[in-house]
């Protein structure tokens, strides 16, 4: 109980660290773009509620205030009160609508850099290439009457085309599978020398939450995660170790791993598997739990495809073009991610809140170093992505207000600006007491 307690107060600091770095260069960005139109910024806090302690920098408070979970910059005349023209030459309503649109856009843009910057630095230290093996889109596996079954594909069938896309990677399709629930995914399959099309419409995984097609690349499976509280955990076995077989049935995917667990329906699974090159077997009795997902059978692991890397070094040209690209494959999966959402093809469960963000910080955390600052650019970009979002209350509904007040070349009046915020507001609590909830909600037992 105490080493958990100890762990959890770092999990807390950690992501403490994660938020702080990123609002600061997100403030930052408003800060520096309000300077230099000369406007006058009062406060610039990390936190909200009551001040804490801070410093008097020129005619800016720099403070830390009561609750660490957010920030903001503070700028004169932000709001006239009765909707007039703000006496101060200063203020923020006083400078022309381009200048306020790009104060506003200058917070998401410095995520936007932290995000390629920090990938890029990496990228320098070590960049981890997948090996050309686990690149090629070739299917080790297919689930029985699933989407991918339907279709006709079947184990050892390679994907030579994804929609437009000729020799995809087995991470292009695995991204499209992810985004693509109901929605046709246009495949051209070589099998054994001969070509043919087909398609393949993905359903929604209830384990997951995303786009499923039922198939899985072929290889050796190791756990990435196991909770020391699960029958896995209590038989001895850890994160690391490869799963080599369950009752003498061969794992050579995950999605076999998984099959053979939930359809177990609670009796023994004899699990052999490997550590530091030694073969050791353990008997584990699955429980049925709800987790990221319906109840099911399950041992409490999280098992992954282990992956052959290549460590070399990037020049800073490089590394920067492999850095943009990843975020833009990034952003791009955001994006459809909540596209998904909004037409109800992807399940909301998958957003984590601030509690899922404390056992990420710390797991990466104690990681080490590249998986933290990986983890870093990673928020940061959905950071960015989220504040853009036109969603009064956020950077982007300002900028889309500004927006409409360049094309009627007039400003909205008070009544309606105030409307606009408290429903923004609504909304933004609303979101916050959902990704709880989600959290909350994986550790509840079924029922």
């Amino acid at each position: 109980m105490g080493i958990q307690v100890i762990q959890s107060f770092e999990d807390i600091l950690w992501v403490l660290v994660l938020i702080g770095v990123m609002i600061n260069i997100h403030e930052m960005g408003h800060y520096w773009v309000a300077r230099y139109f000369d406007v006058k910024v009062e406060a610039f806090s990390f936190g909200f509620g009551p001040r804490l302690f801070g410093f008097k920098r020129g005619e800016t408070d720099f403070r830390f205030s009561l609750i660490p979970f957010g920030g903001y910059v503070k700028m004169t005349g932000e709001q006239a009160a009765d909707g007039s023209a703000p006496a101060d030459p200063r203020s923020l309503l006083a400078k022309p609508r381009w200048q306020r649109l790009l104060i506003a856009l200058a917070g998401p843009m410095m995520n936007v850099v932290l995000a390629v910057g920090l990938l890029t630095g990496l990228y320098m230290v070590s960049f981890p290439k997948l090996s050309q093996a686990d690149e090629e889109a070739v299917i080790g596996d297919v689930l029985p009457d699933s989407p991918a079954a339907k279709a006709g594909i079947e184990a050892g069938d390679r994907i030579v085309k994804l929609d437009s896309q000729p020799g995809p990677t087995w991470d292009d399709v695995k991204l499209k599978e992810t985004v693509s629930a109901y929605r046709s995914m246009a495949l051209t399959i070589d099998r054994h020398g001969r070509r043919f099309d087909t398609a393949v419409t993905p359903t929604l995984s209830e384990r997951s939450g995303v786009g499923s097609a039922g198939w899985d690349k072929r290889g050796e499976v190791e756990l990435y995660s196991v909770d020391p509280d699960m029958p896995a955990g209590k038989a001895g076995i850890k994160s690391g170790d490869v799963v080599a077989a369950v009752n003498g049935q061969p794992i050579d995917s995950v999605n076999k791993l998984h099959n053979i667990t939930e359809t177990s329906g609670g009796q023994p699974l004899r699990i052999e598997y490997e550590r530091d090159g030694r073969k050791i077997e353990a008997s584990v009795t699955p429980v049925f739990k709800k987790i990221d997902g319906p109840a099911r059978w399950m041992v409490g692991v999280g098992p992954g495809l282990k992956p052959h890397y290549i460590d070399t070094r990037l020049s800073l040209p490089a590394a920067l073009n492999e850095s943009v690209s990843e975020n833009a494959k990034g952003a791009t999966m955001i994006g459809k991610f909540l596209q998904g959402m909004v037409q109800r093809r992807m399940s909301p469960k998958n957003l984590t809140g601030p509690i899922g963000m404390i056992e990420l910080s710390g797991d990466a955390a104690r990681e080490g170093p590249s998986a933290f600052l990986g983890l870093m650019s990673m928020v940061s970009l959905n950071l960015a992505i989220f504040n853009l979002l036109p969603i009064p209350i956020l950077d982007g509904g300002m900028i889309l207000m500004l927006l409409v007040e360049m094309v009627m070349h007039r400003d909205l009046s008070l009544t309606v600006k105030e409307a606009v915020f408290k429903v923004g507001f609504v909304f933004i609590m609303l979101v916050v007491a959902f990704v709880l909830y989600n959290d909350i909600s994986r550790y509840l037992p079924a029922g």
